[in-house]
C-alpha cells in the first residue's frame, strides 16, 4: 500500500481517536460496570422492611391493590424472586407526564403488600438507582441525562469511532504479520506503549466494532424502529412490543373486566413454560388489565438463547383466558426478522452466554478504557519536545501537548473517581438526604469537574498520581463501607451477604489495588523519568512540588510502567 495512503488514513485514525477518545473512556468505563448492572443495584438497595407476600398469595394482592389504585393497573408488576433491589412482590411506577421514555428520575415509584389483616398496604418506595444513572453515563458518554440529543451525540462518537477503527486496521495491515506480537519491553517506553496499544486493539477488535456499530443502532433506534415498523410489522410494532394487541385490533370484550378472574401468577408462569420448557421467567409485568386489551408480559432469559434486551426477553399472554398472544420478543422463539433485530441487543449487552460472557465484556470493557487513554497518551508523547544531546535545560512543550496531557487525565481519572464516590456514597447518605439518587449525580459531577479543575491546576504530570491516588481511595471506600456496616450496625448501613453484592465489594477492592500499584508506579514515572518529557514533575516548573514516593529509584528512569 502507497506510504502517501498509509498517511492519511494515520492521520484519520489519530484525530478521530483523540476527537472521541475521552468520550469513549466514559462510555466504556460505565458501560463495563453496567454489565453487572444487578449487582450493582443489590449493593446499593437498603434491606426491605418485611418479607415479600408468599407466590400464591399475589393473586389476592393484584385483586385488593387494584380495588384501592386502579390507576396501578396501567402497568404493573410481579416479581417471582426475592433479592436485595426487589423490596415487595408488586410494584409500579408512575411517570411524570410528557417525560422521555428513557428518563427514570421523574418516575415515582410504589410497592404493595398485604399487612398483618390481609388488607393491602401500598407505600411510595425509592429505590437506589445507582445503577441506571451509571448506566445513563454509559449511554450518553458521560451527559447528564438520557435524552434524544444526548443519544445523537453518543451516535455521532460511534460513528466516529467506526472511522478510527477501520483506519487504525489500515494502518496496522502493512506491518500486521511482523509487528502482531511483537510487544517490545525495554527502555523505549513510547515503543512499548504503542506495541500494547496494537495489540489489544487487533485482539479485542471484533467487540469494538460490534460495540461501534451496535451504538449507533441504540443512538438512531426510533429512526430505525420506524423503517422495521413499516418493513415487517405492517404498523403493528408497538402492539406487539405492549404484548402483541395493537389499537387496531378489536378488544376481546366490551365490558371491563375483572381482575379477580385472571388466572393466578403460578399458572401464567406454567403457560410461558409450556410454549418454551428453557425460559426461566423472574417477573410478570400487567398492563392495562382493566381495559379492553389486557395482557401480560411474562419476562426471562433463556441460557442457550440470546435475549433480545437487557432483562431478559419475553412471551406475551391474555392474563384472563391464558392465550398466547406474541412469541415475538422470546428467547429461542423469535423469527428470522426479529432475532436479526434483537442480536443487535444482545450483542451489545452481553444478554447471551450467562456469566462467563458478562465478566468476558466487562474485561474488554476495561481493555478499551485503556486503549482510548493509551492512544491519548500516545498523541501526548508524539509531540514532545525532547531535549538536543548534551543540552541540560528542560524545552518547554506546546501549550497543546499540555492542555491535552492535563483534559486526558483530569476526566479520564476523575470519571473513575466520580463513579466509585458515588457508589459509596450510596450507603452512607441512605436516611440522611431525602433524595440519595439526586445526590449520586450531585457527587459524580463534583468530582469529575474537580478532578479536571485539579489536572489542569497542577499538570499532568503530578495530577495523575494524585487523582490515580484518589482513584485507589474512592474504590476501596466500596468495600471498606460495606466493612464497616457489618462491623458497626448502629451507624445504619447494611452488608448484604448475597454472591451479588459480595462480589461487587470484592472487584472494587481488585480495583482499587490495582489503582494504587498504577498510582506508585506513574509516581516513580514522574519523579525519574525523563525530564523533557509531559510526564515529568521537572517539566511543570518550580512552582511544582516532587511527588513523594518512597519507593522511588532514580537509577531505573525511563523503565518503569506508568505514563509514557
Amino acid at each position: 500500500m502507497r506510504s502517501d495512503i498509509i498517511r492519511i488514513y494515520k492521520a484519520v485514525h489519530t484525530w478521530t481517536g483523540i476527537i472521541t477518545g475521552m468520550a469513549l473512556f466514559i462510555a466504556f468505563y460505565a458501560g463495563a460496570l453496567t454489565v453487572f448492572q444487578e449487582p450493582i443495584a443489590r449493593w446499593a438497595s437498603p434491606p426491605a422492611e418485611g418479607r415479600a407476600v408468599p407466590l400464591q398469595d399475589a393473586q389476592a394482592l393484584i385483586v385488593g391493590t387494584l380495588q384501592a389504585h386502579p390507576e396501578a393497573a396501567r402497568d404493573f408488576t410481579i416479581h417471582l424472586r426475592e433479592a436485595e433491589h426487589l423490596p415487595a412482590r408488586m410494584s409500579w411506577r408512575v411517570r411524570e407526564q410528557g417525560a422521555d421514555d428513557h428518563d427514570e428520575t421523574s418516575a415515582r415509584h410504589y410497592v404493595a403488600s398485604l399487612d398483618a389483616g390481609a388488607g393491602v398496604k401500598v407505600e411510595e418506595a425509592r429505590p437506589s438507582q445507582l445503577s441506571k444513572f451509571i448506566d445513563v453515563l454509559h449511554r450518553v458518554v458521560g451527559l447528564p441525562v438520557d435524552s434524544d440529543p444526548n443519544r445523537w451525540i453518543m451516535g455521532v462518537v460511534a460513528a466516529l469511532y467506526t472511522l478510527a477503527l477501520v483506519s487504525g486496521v489500515i494502518v496496522l495491515l502493512p506491518s500486521l504479520v511482523k509487528d502482531f506480537f511483537a510487544l517490545r519491553v525495554g527502555r523505549n517506553l513510547k515503543r512499548m506503549w504503542l506495541d500494547a496499544h496494537n495489540v489489544v486493539g487487533i485482539v479485542s477488535l471484533p467487540f469494538h466494532l460490534v460495540m461501534a456499530l451496535t451504538a449507533v443502532v441504540f443512538a438512531f433506534h426510533d429512526g430505525i424502529y420506524y423503517l422495521q415498523d413499516k418493513m415487517f410489522h405492517e404498523g403493528r410494532l408497538a402492539g406487539n412490543f405492549q404484548g402483541g394487541r395493537s389499537a387496531a385490533a378489536p378488544p376481546s370484550s366490551l365490558s371491563p373486566p375483572d381482575p379477580a378472574t385472571m388466572l393466578p401468577p403460578a399458572e401464567l408462569v406454567a403457560r410461558a413454560q409450556a410454549v418454551s420448557p428453557d425460559f426461566e421467567p423472574e417477573t410478570l409485568q400487567y398492563q392495562n388489565v382493566i381495559g379492553p386489551r389486557a395482557a401480560v408480559r411474562v419476562w426471562g432469559k433463556d441460557a442457550a438463547a440470546l435475549s433480545p434486551r437487557a432483562l431478559g426477553g419475553f412471551v406475551a399472554i391474555d392474563p384472563y383466558s391464558g392465550r398466547v398472544l406474541s412469541t415475538d420478543y422470546l428467547p429461542g422463539r423469535q423469527d428470522g426478522a426479529h432475532t436479526t433485530v434483537s442480536s443487535f441487543f444482545a450483542l451489545h449487552m452481553a444478554a447471551f452466554g450467562g456469566t462467563p460472557v458478562q465478566w468476558m465484556y466487562f474485561v474488554l470493557g476495561l481493555a478499551g478504557v485503556w486503549l482510548f487513554y493509551s492512544g491519548n497518551l500516545l498523541w501526548v508523547e508524539s509531540r514532545r519536545r525532547k531535549a538536543a544531546r548534551g543540552e541540560t535545560g528542560i524545552p518547554a512543550q506546546r501549550r497543546d501537548v499540555r492542555l491535552m496531557a492535563s483534559a486526558t487525565v483530569g476526566v479520564c481519572l476523575g470519571c473513575i473517581c466520580g463513579i466509585s464516590l458515588t457508589i459509596a456514597a450510596g450507603k452512607w447518605l441512605h436516611g440522611h438526604v431525602e433524595d440519595v439518587n439526586a445526590w449520586h449525580r450531585y457527587i459524580y459531577y463534583a468530582v469529575f469537574f474537580c478532578s479536571i479543575a485539579w489536572a489542569f491546576a497542577r499538570g499532568a504530570a503530578v495530577a495523575s498520581v494524585h487523582l490515580l491516588q484518589a482513584a485507589a481511595a474512592c474504590t476501596l471506600a466500596i468495600p471498606l463501607t460495606t466493612l464497616l456496616a457489618w462491623s458497626v450496625p448502629s451507624l445504619g448501613m447494611w452488608a448484604h451477604g448475597s454472591a451479588a453484592a459480595l462480589g461487587v465489594d470484592a472487584t472494587a477492592l481488585g480495583g482499587a489495588f490495582c489503582f494504587a500499584w498504577m498510582a506508585r508506579a506513574t509516581a516513580r514515572r514522574v519523579r525519574s523519568g525523563p525530564r523533557d518529557s509531559v510526564w515529568s514533575a521537572h517539566a511543570q516548573g518550580p512552582a511544582v512540588a516532587p511527588v513523594a514516593d518512597g519507593a522511588a529509584s532514580p537509577g531505573r528512569a525511563g523503565v518503569e510502567s506508568g505514563p509514557v
